[in-house]
């Protein structure tokens, strides 16, 4: 529902759904530890790039990208061009990414399907349906499972070779439960999530679905490059490293980051 939510792309029936929803999308500073980006290093972004996905695996930066007509999923070394990409059908909308050994699961926003594809040459192997919307996906290595949004405070889990349902869990900090929850990151047992709408991301205990910390990401751009800029979402762990690279939808600019203790 967050999807078309850009300077020149407004629905009001999105914006009327959103306002529906029940939770909260910030957790109180109070009861939370709270993180910042302190930024190691700056990259390029392609500004026209409506970041939904993000995942770094080796060498290779995956990214996919929304809006109906110019969703894609490409992959190359970070702030380069990409080496592979693949354009979807132009009726789909392109939603978050996951690479899983040889295979990438793409999902899609309102179309109902996720698509399986070779994590080298980005064909499309085959797609899956699934009920409800799709908006993030990560890849726990510990459990072998995926993780998936749908913009509710659930996240939900799946078997990463059939993309069928084997549970999920309700996002929350004590009785506060919170959804808008956007692109993920799978970090160890954690979960980082972007919330749609806010510079806030949330660290997640996957198994209990218990937030941990808030990390506050404003000030990566600057008032100017905010202006033709959306908003944050993407988030890719750096491998080998405590690191992680920050984006956005439209921002000329990634971030490569340690997370540090808010003052």
């Amino acid at each position: 529902m967050r999807k078309l939510l850009t300077s020149s792309i407004v629905l009001v029936a999105v914006l009327a759904g959103c306002a529906a929803t029940s939770t909260s999308a910030e957790p109180s500073p109070a009861s939370l530890p709270r993180l910042k980006p302190d930024v190691l290093e700056v990259l390029p972004h392609d500004p026209a790039a409506f970041t939904q996905g993000l995942e770094f695996v080796g060498a290779t930066l995956y990214e996919g990208t929304g809006l109906t007509g110019r969703s894609v999923v490409q992959a190359g070394p970070p702030g380069q061009a990409p080496s592979v990409r693949a354009a979807l059908p132009s009726e789909l909308f392109g939603e978050g990414l996951t690479v899983v050994g040889p295979t990438l699961w793409q999902l899609t926003w309102q179309n109902g399907f996720a698509i399986e594809r070779d994590a080298s040459t980005l064909a499309e192997r085959r797609r899956v349906p699934y009920s409800g919307e799709g908006w993030g996906l990560c890849h726990q290595q510990g459990t072998n499972r995926l993780v998936m949004s749908n913009g509710s405070d659930k996240l939900t889990f799946r078997d990463p070779r059939t993309f069928a349902e084997t549970g999920s869990v309700t996002v929350h900090s004590g009785d506060q439960t919170f959804g808008q929850l956007n692109e993920l990151e799978c970090v160890g047992d954690d979960v980082y999530a972007n919330v749609w709408q806010t510079d806030t991301i949330l660290r997640i205990d996957a198994g209990t679905g218990s937030v941990t910390a808030t990390v506050d990401a404003a000030g990566l751009l600057s008032a100017s490059e905010k202006g033709s800029a959306d908003v944050l979402n993407g988030i890719a762990a750096v491998p080998g490293t405590d690191q992680l690279l920050l984006t956005g939808k439209l921002w000329p600019k990634m971030f490569k980051v340690r997370l540090v203790p808010a003052p």
